[in-house]
Parts: structure tokens; C-alpha cells; sequence
């Protein structure tokens, strides 16, 4: 009765310490994920949006004016101003924004004023009209790349953007009903089509680097990151049972071991990488990529998931059995967490997540996907071969830890089988020790009653 009462406190105890232990790993991942996105608005300010005035005149004021006293703040992406000597061309700006100087650029285009206020004093003079000839889409325009973050970028620049300039319309139009324009005078409006203009005095032109409109844009950052790490992690359970059940260890040179590993998870992870990137253009619906893009992509893949195989197998090897499933979960959501958001959008010190292998991959694919605009590669290919490099180190000499575990463990069935087979025959001639004496004992008996 002691005994069975000492083994269920054992296992109640036991029981606990796992449920402590998962309780508090579950509520430091969801408070480490939801920590990244707290607040994100008011992190906005830290997209850093270049803004260049080539037209010198009431446009890039009715901006300033908008900009400074109805949308400035830090749910609004900052508006650094440049003159036009910074970036002599608005081709200068793209360069700028492709080489993520800034997260977009927003410009006046030379004479936009001119044009716009000859629009409104058309007929004014008496002379023919001439505003059915005036271009809205050639006033105001801004260039941004919508493969970096496309989730993100999309609401936060583009859709501030927009909301800038119709907030700069408003302020543009008021002014100069009321004359006070910079450089416009009051003006009597001659024609429908002047009034028109005035209505809707430009349209915001758009010059997207790399349009990613495809509704599985959604999940290149997510779930597609944590698929690759599953995957790999899955083949490596498959992988180490079957060295088990054939006892690799027990039977090969480590070093022939070592080969035989690493061909097998290159071979692997070189499948599952094309798998995923087979996906992504099977379902790229028109997005503009092309068969060089495809094979980059499926190499920069490729490198993450052996980096995922290499990871878990030294996870396997140094980790007791039950914590490797939290290993797993840990790993996902650190990866996950240091791609859900640019950096600028999360606090500070989420900026850890530079050395997660997961960003550095995104941030490659998206150089990549937008032909180098994003040229992070400085940073990104070393730290994917730094991890490379040090998981398959300590990958190879935990081969060793498995070939002494495996020979132990052999060793200690071999002991255990000699036991059973010692205890075996002990008993066998305990047995006919036994039958011997009670031979014996008969044949007394018998000879006892003979005699008498």
C-alpha cells in the first residue's frame, strides 16, 4: 500500500512540474508574439517617407499644410523633406527607395502648379479653353515597393500616402476658393471644366517597383515559414527512427555516418524547398517573377530548411526527450515573430530577431522577389552561413553522442540479456539440484521400507 501511494505522488509530482513548465513556455511565446505587434500604429512613424518638392509652388504647400497640422504624429509615417538638389530626377528618389534609404518617396512634379492654376484661369482672358487637355496624373506621384512587406506597406504607406494628398486636395482647394493659396489669387471660375479641375485637382500617380497583389502574399512571412520549419522537422523524427531501427550507429564508421546524414537532409530539404517554391509560383496569379527568381528562391530555401534539419538535430541530440516538442514550438515562434513585421513597426528590442535564420531568409527573398531592391545581402547571407556553418558542426560531433548512446544503450542489453540468461540457467540448476534431492530421498525411503 506504501509503494502504490509513493508511485502516485511521483506521478502527481511529476505531472505538475510538466504542467508548470508548459503553462509558463506557452505564456512567454504569447506574450513574446503579441509584445511584436503591440502598438503598431503608433510605431508608424518610424517608416520614413522621402518627400521632394520639384514644383516649388501652392501644391507642395497644400502638402506641408496637411501633412503638418492634420496628419503628423506617430500613427503617420514621418515626411522627411529633401531638396530637389538631394535628387536632381525622380528617378534618383527610386534608386533611394529601392535601396530602403526610405520606405517611399512622394514628389511634385516641375510646373504642376503652373499647369494646375492655367486649368482654373482657363477662359478667364476670353481665350479658347483648354483645361479638357489638363493631365490630373501629372502633379503628384510617389514610388514605393510593395513586394517588401506587402501586407504592411500597403495600409501603412500607400493608404497614408493616398490619405495624404486627399487631405493636401481639401487644403488646396480651400485656399484658393478663399485666395489665399501661395501664389494663387481669388479666382472667378469661367468654365464647367475649370470648375471640374478645382473639384478634383489632381489624382495621386502610383510607381510600384514590385507589384505584389496575390492573395498568398499574405502568408510568405507566416505560415509558409512555419511549414518549412515543420516539414523538416518531421523528416528528421522519420530519419533518426529509421537510423534506430537499422542501428546505423552500431554499424558505421562515424565519419561515413556523418556523409550519409548530411547527404540525406541536403537531398531532403533540396525536394521540400522546391515543393515550396513550385507553390508560390503555382499560385503567384500574374505576379511579374520570372524563371531566374524562381531558382534564387528555391536555393535561398533551400539553405533555410537544411539550416531547420541541422538546428533540430542538435536540439535532438543535447535536449532530453521531452522538452525537444517545446524546442520546436520555441524555435517556430521566434523564427515567425522576427517576420510578421518590419522591425520599425515592433519595439526596440525585437530588433533580436536579426540573427533568427527565418529573417534574414525573408529579407534575401525579398531582394530577390524585387530584383535588389532591398540589398540586405551584406548582412542576411553571412548570418544564414554563420548558422549553417555552426549547426552542422555541432550536427557532426553529436553523431558521436549518438554512436556512444547507441553503444551503450547495446552494451546495456547485451548486460541485461547475459543477466537473463545467467539467471536462467541458475534457476535451471536450481531446479535439478532440487529433483536430485528429492531422488535421492526416494530411494532412502524405498530402501527403508525393503529392510524392514
Amino acid at each position: 500500500m506504501s509503494d502504490t501511494h509513493h508511485h502516485s505522488s511521483k506521478f502527481l509530482g511529476g505531472a505538475a512540474k510538466k504542467l508548470i513548465t508548459l503553462q509558463l513556455l506557452f505564456l512567454g511565446l504569447f506574450a513574446y508574439i503579441f509584445g511584436s505587434l503591440f502598438q503598431q500604429d503608433a510605431h508608424t512613424h518610424n517608416l520614413k517617407i522621402a518627400f521632394v518638392d520639384y514644383d516649388g509652388g501652392a501644391i507642395g504647400a497644400a502638402v506641408r499644410q496637411a501633412y503638418t497640422a492634420e496628419l503628423q504624429g506617430d500613427s503617420f509615417p514621418t515626411l522627411v523633406e529633401r531638396p530637389a538638389s538631394d535628387f536632381p530626377a525622380p528617378a534618383d528618389l527610386e534608386s533611394a527607395v529601392c535601396s530602403i534609404d526610405y520606405w517611399a518617396a512622394l514628389y511634385i512634379l516641375p510646373g504642376a502648379s503652373s499647369r494646375l492654376h492655367g486649368a482654373l484661369r482657363d477662359g478667364a482672358d476670353g481665350s479658347p479653353p483648354t483645361t479638357l487637355f489638363y493631365n490630373r496624373h501629372n502633379a503628384l506621384a510617389f514610388i514605393w515597393n510593395e513586394a517588401r512587406y506587402p501586407t504592411v506597406v500597403g495600409p501603412a504607406i500607400a493608404s497614408n500616402i493616398a490619405a495624404l494628398s486627399a487631405a493636401a486636395r481639401v487644403v488646396y482647394i480651400n485656399s484658393t476658393a478663399i485666395g489665399t493659396g501661395r501664389g494663387v489669387p481669388s479666382l472667378t471660375l469661367n468654365t464647367p471644366e475649370a470648375i471640374s479641375v478645382l473639384a478634383n485637382p489632381w489624382e495621386l500617380a502610383s510607381r510600384n517597383i514590385q507589384p505584389t497583389k496575390q492573395g498568398s502574399r499574405a502568408i510568405y512571412n507566416t505560415i509558409a515559414i512555419i511549414l518549412v520549419i515543420i516539414q523538416d522537422f518531421f523528416f528528421l523524427s522519420i530519419f533518426n527512427g529509421l537510423h534506430l531501427t537499422f542501428q546505423v550507429y552500431n554499424k558505421l564508421h562515424p565519419v561515413r555516418i556523418v556523409a550519409f546524414r548530411n547527404f540525406y537532409s541536403l537531398s531532403y530539404t533540396l525536394i521540400g524547398s522546391l515543393g515550396v517554391t513550385g507553390s508560390i509560383w503555382a499560385f503567384r496569379s500574374g505576379w511579374d517573377v520570372n524563371g531566374i527568381q524562381f531558382v534564387l528562391t528555391w536555393a535561398t530555401l533551400w539553405l533555410f530548411g537544411h539550416i531547420n534539419f541541422q538546428t533540430f538535430d542538435v536540439l535532438t541530440i543535447w535536449l532530453p526527450h521531452p522538452y525537444v516538442l517545446m524546442s520546436l514550438i520555441t524555435w517556430i515562434i521566434l523564427n515567425v515573430t522576427s517576420t510578421i513585421l518590419p522591425f520599425e513597426l515592433s519595439p526596440a528590442f525585437y530588433r533580436v530577431g536579426y540573427v533568427f535564420p527565418a529573417h534574414e531568409t525573408l529579407q534575401v527573398l525579398i531582394d530577390i522577389w524585387s530584383r535588389g531592391c532591398n540589398p540586405q545581402l551584406s548582412h542576411a547571407l553571412p548570418v544564414l552561413l554563420a548558422w549553417e556553418l555552426v549547426v552542422s558542426v555541432l550536427s557532426a560531433v553529436g553523431v558521436c553522442r549518438r554512436i556512444r548512446g547507441a553503444r551503450t544503450a547495446e552494451e546495456e542489453k547485451e548486460t541485461r540479456f547475459e543477466e537473463r540468461i545467467a539467471a536462467a540457467i541458475a534457476l535451471r540448476e536450481k531446479e535439478g539440484s532440487e529433483k536430485m534431492e528429492e531422488g535421492t530421498r526416494s530411494t532412502v525411503d524405498s530402501t527403508g521400507l525393503s529392510a524392514v
